[in-house]
């Protein structure tokens, strides 16, 4: 097996082995949805891990973010694994299909041409220029941003390929500040990740402040509050993996979700226990994992009565929502949701 030397050193990641040797509930590993390892196992996989040596776990992650939420000790389980699946040489998704995106995403000199001062305050959406329709009106007055220059790169973690997002961390930073902002709004959980996770993990400075867009939401909506029509809408939420970076915004959405007169029904696949969307996995080439998470999770939404199946992430939504819409759910973002509370969107069906 190739195995490349000194990764992990030059990376610097914010890991202390002495927390997993002395861990007593292994739950990074234990709570896996994936892995379904017991006690034994998992402590054992772990405390190679930690040692920088191969486990299985190397293999049979799928990239699900999950154990960096699990860790009661912050010590990055995920960030290690994906620099270990890199060191080892592992290829978690054919070798195509990862050069091309790793190509595709790679900021060009005409886009930094575009970057220009917009004051102190923006919302950045990150690769997804199809949003601008879903960032309007009232609750979304403010400059975007937008671009592959402006771009985190953390959706190379799910494709063994840390040392990318390293290359091109202090550049993407550095293109934002060239705006002139000092607080960045953050549509994408996994652009809020990788400011407050990812690069604290890795020691990167961020000089200016990043908010999560259910908090950005949140203080929004307190202020028209006046203007909030309660939806007495039942909602299932699809959780996206790169909350786990932040779970503490999921409570947030828990708050705002009161507010504009919503309920997020119980489920089994939410929560600590969300499955993923599967879109990565038919990236990575694994179809039959893909099909029964989407079957599960689409069959848990059913079951639980819900009449609308809300998103915060876009590709959770491109990937699901024409599967829940089949299934007699209407699909939304966040975003819109809040917006429709506010009257600045058509009415949906299944509200009153």
């Amino acid at each position: 097996m190739r195995v490349l030397s000194g990764i992990g050193e030059k990376m610097g990641l914010n890991f202390d082995p002495e927390k997993c040797f002395n861990c007593n509930t292994y739950a990074c590993l234990t709570k896996c949805k994936y892995l379904n390892y017991d006690f034994d196992r998992a402590k054992a996989e772990r405390l190679k891990l930690a040692k920088g040596e191969y486990s299985r776990v190397l293999e049979d992650c799928v990239t699900c973010y999950a154990c960096e939420e699990y860790c009661p000790y912050n010590n990055h389980p995920f960030y290690q694994i994906v620099e270990l699946q890199e060191r080892y040489g592992l290829d978690v998704a054919p070798r195509p299909i990862v050069k091309q995106l790793v190509k595709m995403y790679a900021a060009k000199e005409k886009d930094l041409v575009t970057i220009t001062k917009v004051g102190r305050k923006a919302l950045s959406l990150c690769l997804f220029p199809d949003l601008k329709r879903n960032v309007e009106g009232k609750l979304f007055n403010l400059p975007i941003i937008l671009g592959r220059h402006v771009f985190c790169n953390l959706v190379y973690l799910h494709f063994a390929r840390n040392s990318i997002i390293l290359e091109r961390a202090n550049q993407t930073i550095e293109n934002i500040s060239k705006y002139g902002i000092e607080e960045l709004i953050c549509f994408h959980d996994e652009c809020y990740g990788f400011f407050n996770s990812y690069a604290k993990a890795y020691g990167i400075e961020v000089p200016f402040r990043t908010v999560h867009l259910f908090d950005f939401l949140y203080s929004k909506l307190k202020e028209l509050e006046d203007d909030i029509r309660k939806l007495n809408l039942r909602v299932a939420y699809q959780r996206p993996c790169s909350n786990r970076l932040s779970p503490e915004t999921d409570e947030v959405l828990d708050k705002i979700f009161e507010l504009i007169g919503v309920e997020r029904v119980e489920r089994e696949y939410d929560r600590e226990n969300a499955l993923c969307c599967g879109a990565v996995f038919r990236m990575q080439g694994r179809d039959d994992l893909a099909d029964d998470v989407q079957r599960r999770n689409i069959q848990d939404m059913v079951e639980s009565k819900a009449n609308f199946a809300v998103f915060n992430c876009p590709m959770c939504y491109v990937t699901l929502a024409e599967a829940v819409a089949k299934k007699g759910l209407m699909p939304v973002l966040v975003s819109d949701l809040c917006r429709l509370a506010i009257g600045e969107v058509p009415r949906f069906p299944g509200g009153d």
